[in-house]
């Protein structure tokens, strides 16, 4: 019966319940308080950057707004926080200081703004530290002001010099003082890197957050999960960290590490950052699209490293000095690695072996599960189903392999398990309230080593060195160190404590932070298990670490660990844990290697095949195809779960073979693995490498999950998808070698299908690096006796540089006592080997005795190596034309650790040297290497002494075929070595760097091609040509097939039903600088017709070295000077009689040059590369073709074809009439009587002088005897005139060609006398030019005004209206000096554009000495174009002749009714649409009467003759 309480008692119960109501009613009031005084400023910010005021909470609106005191706003995405922090959240600073002693350090004291608490406890005084650590690093941390909390010890970073200080930082500090946030930017470009104002600093005892707006979205990092991609989705993702015995599976979860750095690639300058949190606890990071990331940790402190490099490389290398460098492998650890669960005793495990052995599988690694143990149990042998187990360790160490044991934490709590004794009686098991924490593992009930204690290091040191003695295993891997037990939820009993059920917990796996693990009151040496629990697999790995070093001193060992944090690489490698046999887990292998080789853990693979599950062949195949380059290479199944050893198929099996030949790859280029490894030890370099580590210019690479590097320059290209072989791959910006043919890809910078059947991966081998090889064997044991060798791949500079590292492969102080260091490099046809360190003795006296060159681009001869200043010539050498393949065996003497040197020479025949220096054919040798070209003297006339190299100016990249066509970008590369120091004083301009091709499959039998810039417009030539508005035909039906080149660049073009090639560009020389453009073909034969119009000696051209100018110049016919019209067209012949035509769409001053190979080059001074192509097959076909392409010949009046007569020199009418007498009494065939400018008053247009004043009567009378009449007029219009109707109503309409940016007319002088003067012909012809001619206004007919103009011009010389007896009844017109022609050079003021006028190239013109100008234009005079775009005179001024010939057709018909004729003495193609042509001004020559006739049929317009006019 319950005693009844004193009246004393009573009332001090009720007291005592009174001050509890009051104190809760003040807490509660001075809580509502600080809520309603709090105002939440929440102005509209954007979605993206809202950051969530409820993490993981569905609240209401009444709780966000009242409770939180948030800002709430629904939206349509759910996964948008709806309850977002306001803007004035946080903390504000009270005071702060830099350390004036160093001004590298920077404090200051925060105060909690009076915002609400959200998880309770908040911290009121926060301290801020910021440090520049380095250059490159800065830290900053935020901490209790008053009161002690946990910090994560790190050794690494507690070593960290802080008196070593750098002067020169990259970065710089701002502070915002309220609400306090802080900017981090880099110094060189401004760039906000961080941005921590994007959210609040929370900053409770048991929630701390922080916030970072980033410059860019490309994010890499963050650990351990499976996030399929590499490349982080930055759309509301949350990830989180908290180790966690887990199996890699899709979905958000937590994994056996916590890795919290992340790295970020800010543009496509390579400029990175990364973000290192040093922080245990629990913890989830969201990412958002701001973009953002949001650190949301439940203890600790806030302590950060910042990390900036150039590249994403440089930023792992500041990262990894921070926390450690990975460890240095033995050599035998990168050979094949086989392990499973459950072998079912010692006899399965022997029957594996020796059947991977009998089978020939490169083989260095046998492991054992827990199956190998007794009950279990760490330290011990199942000696029923092992027995004897140490011999067959010891027989595989007799045939060189290694054993490699596991480890669990669980020990067992059995009394009589002696690794128990003696781990209680040395007190190193985690504690909790209770005594030892129990849990349950492998052995059943056990208890856990608390690693961080230094006791218990030293028993595990001890158990580990009694147990080899017992089974001599070579290495360790550690598993359940997340740490993981499997107690239930029914049997734990944890405490329901702030620890255990904390007021904010992450995302993690079930929710509940001792899920699968310990309670998190634990108490461990370094702390709380709240605290320190990620750091259970570290604190393992690092006293492992110590236990092998205490069995194998002074050697390197081998863990493997499942669970890891920032910094476990310096101890232990990790795998990716017990995955599943699916091609999704595969497939998500990689980003996880990646971001692990990030985290400094290069050694890392997945399960080869799959843990779980039954694997089918064909997805073991391709496994074992990816696996054989994973940096840990290790096939590993359950239990249950049939074999997938690559023997297990059978020994006629395609994953047997399959994985035994791409085995024999990886070990034949273990030398170059183990260099890359030997770079992360000592750089901190990536060994399994991202795409956008070393092409961040490419932002298709940014997002490459399903490929990777080995190093810089291995890529592997696997195949991830059931039942695929053709498969999307990326193929970055250089060159790449198949690595099994050694012939190079002609991809580039682009997606691609590969194709890789069942038994193919994609290997390739990057242009530019050198790879250090060994013939391969079953172990590495054998392997390392073996003869090295070299693969040289070549980049397009037909250099590559590589280096080898090589130690006895076991030794732990090798990297600073005993090691070879070779730096390879192939620099101007020479392969060194250069000694960087020379202080180890191989004992197996190795040689280089092979070595392999891939991309020798022509052949070479005269091999030699150079040994201790000993040259011996090579003779084993041989080289593969079609692969370009260079293949050196059997060399002798090349001992490992001697420097030397092999070079070779690459003759080039003289049919295959392109002219590098076409300006000057006497160049110097000096002059001709400082433009980076090969320079040969030679006594045979016409080859080039200074000629191309075939290194190539241009990469094609991201090659599209296409059904109408292809596209392709161009990329400039840029000089060799030896020409970079020169290039401004040896280049013709100034290079484009980035170029588009664009081929076009117009019809069957018509293509076209162009080059152009896709970024800055160039001029193109403004004339129309007849092209289908969209490809017509089949493809079937096509006569042609293009194909695009590399190595170099060139396109090649074949005729389909013989295989001739009819276009091949990949030659020497392409160039495409502003003001210099040339491109090469090859020719199919010697037979090639066309190009104009130059006089040649033969209707088919010249090959031997000849070269011919076209520029529109009045210049009468003589050899190899170009005349009036410009017909860059050639008709060629094929071996077998086909015929093809070729048009280079292009008006700039330009020459070709011809050379026997058969060869032929074009040079412009601008524009594009605008090529069109017909292919026939006959002759007449290709004309009938062309004319179809640029416009078919005007149909010329029947009157027209019958005689026609002229002269420059007729007194007066009466002479014309006079002569027609005579021809009629003589009864000559004639039809036409021409009239020259003797009928014009002072040779001015649109005149009549009165010599002739009864012309009008005279043409009407011998129309009347059915003659016709043909009038001269010229473009040059007087404007020295007052009363010149045709310059006055010129002006009105604005049609002269003018000054740039000027309203100036460009005066030239032509035929037109000034008015009152009297003209002495006895003069010579410059000075009656100074003392007679008129100042002459050039029309511009490419104006619409112009045409318009000159049409009504035209019909007043026809009708009229003022004087009806000087109308002249013409019935076809001849225009002349429209090049145009200029008797002054220039204009009457000369020119002012050097550069225009004489352009770096000086094509092969008559007067090239003197500049374009000569007896023309100033070049940089300005037409405008009918579209009203402005142009040069430089560009369009052989267009001239052209742009007149159509008005002037046009309004001969327009004004006669008839169909008229107009013959035009310059043109272009498609000029025969409106007019004939005339050859010139030649002379009464036998010489010119035979090559009158090659000047006509060359030409599809008609061809008139008359009798010429004197030359001036």
């Amino acid at each position: 019966m319950a005693r009844k309480l004193t009246i004393l008692e009573v009332l001090l119960i009720i007291f005592f319940l009174t001050v509890l109501a009051l104190d809760i009613f003040l807490m509660f009031f001075v809580l509502n308080i600080e809520a309603t005084a709090f105002a939440p400023e929440c102005p509209e910010i954007p979605e993206s950057e809202r950051i969530d005021c409820a993490p993981g909470q569905v609240v209401t609106e009444d709780v966000c707004r009242q409770q939180h005191r948030c800002c709430w706003k629904p939206v349509s995405d759910i996964n948008v926080p709806t309850c977002f922090f306001p803007r004035n959240w946080g903390y504000k600073v009270i005071d702060s200081q830099n350390n004036t002693r160093t001004a590298l350090e920077f404090t200051a004291h925060l105060k909690k703004l009076s915002f609400p608490s959200l998880f309770g406890y908040d911290v009121d005084e926060a301290f801020f530290t910021a440090e520049y650590q380095t250059s490159n690093r800065f830290h900053f941390k935020i901490n209790d002001t008053n009161n002690i909390r946990y910090e994560v010890q790190h050794e690494n970073i507690n070593l960290f010099n802080r008196t070593n200080r750098a002067i020169n930082f990259n970065y710089y500090l701002e502070v915002i003082h309220k609400p306090f946030s802080i900017k981090i930017i880099r110094k060189s470009n401004g760039r906000v890197l961080l941005d921590t104002s994007i959210g609040p600093l929370q900053f409770a005892q048991q929630y701390l957050q922080l916030s970072f707006r980033l410059p860019s979205a490309t994010v890499y990092g963050l650990g351990e999960h499976v996030h399929q991609q590499y490349r982080h989705n930055m759309t509301w993702k949350t990830w989180p960290i908290f180790t966690r015995d887990a199996a890699p599976t899709e979905g958000m979860i937590n994994l056996y590490g916590a890795h919290t750095f992340f790295l970020c690639l800010e543009d496509i300058s390579g400029f990175s950052f990364g973000v290192f949190l040093l922080n245990s606890n629990a913890m989830e990071v969201t990412l958002q699209p701001a973009p953002a990331i949001t650190y949301r940790t439940t203890g600790g402190i806030l302590d950060f490293y910042v990390f900036l490099g150039n590249t994403p490389e440089q930023v792992i290398q500041e990262y990894l000095e921070l926390i450690g460098r990975p460890f240095l492998p033995p050599y035998w650890s990168l050979g094949f690695q086989l392990s499973r669960r459950n072998y079912g005793g010692i006899n399965g495990l022997k029957e594996v072996v020796n059947r991977n052995r009998l089978a020939q599988i490169p083989y260095d690694v046998q492991y054992s599960d827990i199956d190998y143990m007794d009950g279990n149990k760490d330290f011990t042998i199942d000696k029923v189903a092992f027995s004897n187990l140490s011999n067959f360790v010891n027989e595989l160490h007799n045939q060189g392999m290694k054993y490699v044991i596991i480890m669990n934490p669980g020990i067992s709590n059995n009394s009589g398990y002696q690794p128990y004794v003696n781990g209680s009686t040395k007190r190193v098991w985690i504690l909790g309230d209770n005594g030892f924490v129990l849990g349950k593992g492998y052995p059943g009930w056990t208890v856990f080593p608390d690693y961080s204690n230094p006791t218990c290091v030293e028993w595990w040191r001890e158990q580990f060195s009694a147990f080899n003695k017992i089974l001599q295993f070579d290495g360790v891997w550690i598993e359940m160190d997340e740490v993981s037990s499997f107690l239930q939820d029914s049997d734990r009993k944890c405490e329901r404590n702030s620890l255990n059920f904390p007021p904010f917990v992450p995302q993690i796996l079930d929710r509940s932070l001792f899920a699968g693990t310990l309670c998190m009151d634990a108490e461990l040496y370094w702390g709380l298990h709240y605290d320190v629990h990620s750091l259970y697999g570290y604190s393992m790995a690092k006293a492992t670490h110590s236990a092998m070093e205490n069995i194998f001193p002074g050697k390197n060992n081998f863990i493997l660990s499942r669970s890891t944090f920032a910094g476990s690489g310096k101890f232990a490698g990790h795998w990716l844990g017990d995955n599943a046999a699916t091609w999704d887990d595969l497939r998500w292998s990689i980003p996880s290697i990646l971001e692990f080789n990030l985290f400094g853990i290069p050694m890392v693979g997945a399960n080869i095949c799959g843990y779980t599950k039954n694997v089918t062949e064909d997805l073991c195949t391709r496994w074992m195809q990816l696996g054989a380059f994973y940096p840990l290479s290790r096939n590993h199944n359950g239990p249950e779960f049939r074999d997938q050893d690559p023997a297990a198929f059978g020994e006629h099996s395609l994953l047997l073979k399959s994985s035994r030949h791409y085995l024999n790859i990886r070990y034949t280029l273990l030398p170059y693995l183990y260099t890359l490894f030997y770079r992360a030890h000592t750089r901190g370099d990536t060994v399994a490498r991202p795409l956008v580590h070393e092409f961040y210019q490419d932002p298709a690479t940014w997002d490459v999950h399903e490929q990777f590097l080995w190093g810089p320059g291995l890529l592997i290209t696997p195949v991830l998808y059931e039942g695929v072989d053709l498969v999307k791959a990326y193929i970055p910006d250089a060159i790449w070698y198949d690595y099994e043919t050694g012939v190079a890809m002609q991809w580039r910078k682009q997606s691609v299908e590969m194709q890789l059947p069942l038994d193919k991966i994609g290997l390739h081998l990057r242009g530019g690096f050198i790879f250090p090889t060994q013939q391969p064997s079953t172990t590495t044991e054998i392997s390392r006796k073996n003869s090295l060798g070299l693969i040289v791949a070549l980049d397009y500079k037909r250099e590559a540089q590589g280096e080898l590292y090589w130690d006895d492969g076991v030794s732990k102080d090798t990297v600073t006592e005993k090691y070879i260091l070779y730096n390879f490099s192939v620099t101007s046809n020479r392969l060194q080997a250069k000694i960087i360190n020379n202080t180890y003795m191989d004992p197996d006296n190795l040689m280089f005795t092979d070595i392999i060159i891939l991309g020798m681009d022509k052949q070479p001869t005269n091999f030699t190596v150079l040994l201790s200043n000993s040259p011996t010539p090579v003779s084993n050498v041989n080289y593969n034309v079609s692969s370009k393949v260079v293949k050196i065996s059997d060399l002798k003497g090349l001992v490992l650790g001697q420097e030397f040197s092999i070079g070779w020479k690459l003759p080039v025949s003289d049919l295959e040297k392109f002219n590098c220096y076409p300006e000057d054919p006497a160049v110097s040798e000096e002059n001709c290497r400082q433009r980076g070209c090969l320079w040969e003297s030679t006594t045979l006339p016409g080859v080039p002494t200074c000629y191309y190299d075939t290194i190539p100016s241009y990469a094609a990249s991201n090659i599209q075929y296409l059904p109408t066509g292809i596209t392709t970008e161009l990329a400039y590369l840029g000089a060799p070595n030896s020409a970079r120091a020169a290039s401004a004083s040896g280049s013709l301009s100034a290079t484009v760097s980035f170029l588009q091709l664009s081929v076009i499959y117009h019809t069957e039998n018509m293509l076209q091609f162009k080059i152009f810039d896709p970024t800055n417009k160039r001029y193109e030539v403004p004339v129309p040509l007849n092209t289908p508005p969209s490809p017509s035909g089949s493809p079937e039906n096509r006569l042609y097939d293009v194909r695009i080149q590399n190595n170099p660049f060139g396109i090649q073009i074949l005729r389909k039903n013989s295989s001739t090639v009819i276009w091949d560009s990949q030659l020497p020389g392409f160039t495409f600088n502003d003001m210099f453009l040339s491109i090469s073909t090859r020719l199919p034969s010697q037979y090639i017709y066309g190009f104009g119009e130059t006089e040649h000696t033969a209707f088919r051209r010249d090959m031997n070295w000849t070269m011919w100018g076209m520029f529109a110049r009045d210049e009468p016919p003589a050899y190899k000077k170009n005349s009036y019209g410009v017909h860059p067209y050639y008709m060629a012949l094929e071996e077998d009689g086909s015929a093809h035509g070729v048009l280079l769409l292009n008006s700039n001053a330009m020459d070709v040059s011809f050379q026997p190979t058969p060869a032929l080059t074009y040079r412009t001074t601008g524009g594009i590369l605008d090529f069109y192509i017909v292919l026939g097959p006959t002759p007449e076909l290709v004309t009938q073709q062309y004319t179809e392409l640029i416009g078919r010949p005007a149909m010329t009046p029947y009157w027209a074809l019958g005689f026609q007569l002229s002269r420059y020199g007729y007194q007066n009418d009466i002479e014309i009439s006079q002569l027609y007498d005579a021809m009629m009494a003589a009864q000559i065939p004639y039809d036409v009587q021409h009239v020259d400018i003797d009928y014009m008053d002072r040779k001015l247009d649109f005149t009549l002088s009165p010599n002739f004043k009864n012309l009008s009567l005279l043409i009407d009378e011998m129309k009347k005897d059915g003659m016709r009449f043909i009038l001269i007029l010229d473009p040059a219009i007087s404007g020295n005139e007052t009363q010149y109707l045709p310059f006055t109503r010129g002006q009105e309409n604005n049609v002269f060609i003018k000054w740039p940016g000027k309203n100036d007319i460009v005066w030239g002088k032509v035929w037109p006398d000034l008015p009152n003067v009297n003209v002495d012909t006895s003069l010579d012809h410059e000075t009656q030019v100074k003392l007679y001619r008129a100042h002459v206004a050039f029309p511009d007919f490419l104006r619409n005004s112009t045409v318009a103009w000159w049409k009504t011009e035209i019909k007043e010389l026809y009708l009229n209206p003022r004087d009806s007896t000087k109308s002249l009844k013409f019935d076809g017109l001849w225009i002349d000096m429209n090049e145009p022609s200029n008797f002054v050079n220039g204009s009457v003021k000369g020119c002012s554009d050097e550069i225009l006028n004489n352009p770096p190239y000086m094509p092969y013109l008559e007067s090239r000495d003197k500049g374009l100008s000569i007896k023309t234009l100033c070049m940089e005079s300005e037409q405008i174009l009918p579209d009203g775009s402005r142009v040069r005179h430089y560009d369009v001024h052989s267009l001239y002749g052209w742009a007149q010939t159509r008005p002037t057709y046009e309004a001969v018909q327009e004004v006669t009714g008839q169909r008229g004729v107009v013959i035009t003495r310059s043109t272009f193609p498609s000029s025969g649409r409106w007019g004939g042509h005339w050859l010139g001004d030649n002379t009464a020559a036998w010489d010119q009467l035979k090559k009158s006739i090659i000047g006509g049929p060359g030409l599809p317009n008609r061809v008139w003759k008359r009798k010429g006019k004197p030359t001036l």
